[in-house]
């Protein structure tokens, strides 16, 4: 293994985090690498916040159905996508997944929490001030983890088909 697969198989959705700051140089690492993400055409059609008030992450908290545990962490990242672009969804999840990974090597947890076709997409857009162009894609809780719940994946063989399924 190299040090990429190691750090996307070490990878875990963390929901208990610890109080402590996430550092200004890793949230721009984190950012850098969002923004190298692969995306259609080069549009680059996203938008990313950084949320750290305790105000508003409860408030995004009490309004995201799966989302409770953000009131609890130290930063969140809000991933928005220009909706007029055709690939805006593929291309923000490709950035979220960057910033999970470029978090993960710095040894700061997450989670992805849905934001496209939630019912709460639109408050938090409004909440945060974005322009109506933009679409909420993601939210993505992070911090240094207060406890790891590993779960089990299911196994390659039954994920993997070669040239023809059955």
């Amino acid at each position: 293994m190299n040090v990429v697969t190691t750090v996307i198989k070490s990878r875990h959705s963390v929901r208990k985090f610890k109080p402590d700051p996430v550092s200004d140089s890793i949230i721009k690492d984190a950012l850098e690498c969002a923004a190298q993400s692969p995306t259609a055409m080069n549009i680059q059609p996203w938008l990313f916040g950084v949320l750290k008030n305790n105000e508003t992450l409860d408030k995004i908290a009490a309004i995201a159905d799966h989302g409770k545990f953000i009131a609890e962490c130290p930063l969140c990242f809000a991933v928005f996508g220009e909706k007029k672009e055709i690939y805006y969804l593929e291309d923000c999840c490709a950035a979220t997944e960057n910033i999970i990974l470029a978090l993960q090597a710095h040894g700061v947890t997450s989670c992805w929490v849905a934001g496209e076709k939630k019912a709460y997409g639109e408050q938090i857009r409004l909440m945060l001030g974005v322009p109506e162009k933009y679409s909420l894609v993601s939210l993505i809780a992070a911090g240094y983890p207060k406890e790891i719940t590993l779960t089990g994946k299911k196994e390659m063989k039954d994920l993997i088909f070669n040239e023809k399924y059955g």
